[in-house]
């Protein structure tokens, strides 16, 4: 299975959808799932930053992703480069 790293939120829109559709899932049965209106899923899917961290894990769950995380190579981690997360 292929990796998609995701590197600022504005990536996770377009994935979350394509996630959704290649499970074969619509809108309105993701947010059945998730306990929430297909409106507030719409919403999410479109500006997923407002996502909390346990709703985005829910989420991926239901849509059959799983969530991994790992420390880029220092070629492609930029930053301050003292290996510190930068939050």
């Amino acid at each position: 299975m292929p990796n998609f790293p995701v590197r600022t939120p504005d990536q996770l829109p377009a994935l979350l959808q394509a996630f959704r559709k290649e499970a074969g899932l619509t809108q309105s049965e993701v947010a059945l799932r998730l306990g929430v209106t297909q409106q507030t899923y719409s919403a999410l899917e479109r500006n997923a930053n407002t996502v909390g961290a346990a709703r985005l894990l829910k989420l991926l769950n239901i849509l059959g992703v799983e969530l991994t995380l790992a420390r880029p190579s220092p070629a492609t981690r930029g930053g301050s480069g003292d290996g510190q997360p930068e939050w």
